[in-house]
């Protein structure tokens, strides 16, 4: 079975988007994956297809309403459905190389993608939705996100990238950042490709990668090595 990916948004149509596009579409084309954008207002009850409301005990914004969105969620995701409930949101688990491995091994997702000021709590609870977070920042809707995660989730799926070794010394692949790679000419702006990486000496040539993804894993991020 292969990795099926459904998006709860109010803006279908702006998937599949940078998702479509290079080896991902490739893949999606492929049926190597596969990707729904479903409609959040499709779900509401009244004629102006409302989905939201103000926050209770007052404050700026709207949030989306608990009854609509939690029967988007049980029509795409009915009972026995395998696929995790993720929320995309500034106040989750920042996502890692590891749970996007995770989730690429897995059957796919079920992504609700938040607009105004979120959603109410007791949909997150009563639906079992994993709050993941790409950064500390803000962005307006949950959308950017999603394709956040599912391009770094994707690209793990065998075939997609064609070969495995594509991505094994990667940055976070093995806990640090990935080493300077360099390709012909040989020479550039009078700087030249490290001599090591000409030397045809396999041994020193993976010396030297390990050396040089220690030292800027050191330098740019040393919380890693604390890992």
């Amino acid at each position: 079975m292969s990795f099926s990916a459904t998006i709860i948004t109010l803006f279908p149509e702006l998937f599949p988007g940078p998702l479509g596009a290079s080896v991902l579409g490739r893949g999606l084309a492929d049926s190597l994956w596969s990707l729904e954008a479903v409609q959040l207002r499709d779900f509401s009850t009244d004629r102006h297809r409302t989905v939201d409301d103000t926050p209770s005990g007052g404050g700026a914004g709207m949030v989306l309403k608990p009854d609509i969105l939690a029967k988007a969620i049980d029509t795409v995701s009915p009972a026995g459905d395998p696929r995790p409930r993720l929320l995309m949101s500034p106040r989750g688990a920042p996502l890692t190389q590891a749970r996007a491995h995770e989730l690429a091994e897995g059957p796919g997702a079920v992504i609700v993608c938040g607009r105004f000021e979120g959603i109410d709590q007791r949909v997150i609870d009563n639906r079992g939705l994993e709050e993941i977070s790409i950064g500390d920042y803000v962005l307006a809707g949950g959308e950017v996100a999603a394709m956040v995660l599912l391009e770094a989730v994707v690209r793990l799926i065998p075939g997609v990238l064609g070969s495995a070794d594509s991505h094994a010394d990667e940055s976070f692949e093995n806990g640090l950042l990935e080493y300077p790679q360099y390709t012909r000419p040989q020479s550039f702006e009078g700087t030249e490709i490290p001599a090591v990486l000409t030397s045809g000496d396999h041994g020193r040539i993976a010396r030297w990668r390990a050396e040089q993804s220690q030292a800027l894993t050191a330098a740019r991020r040393p919380d890693l090595l604390k890992k």
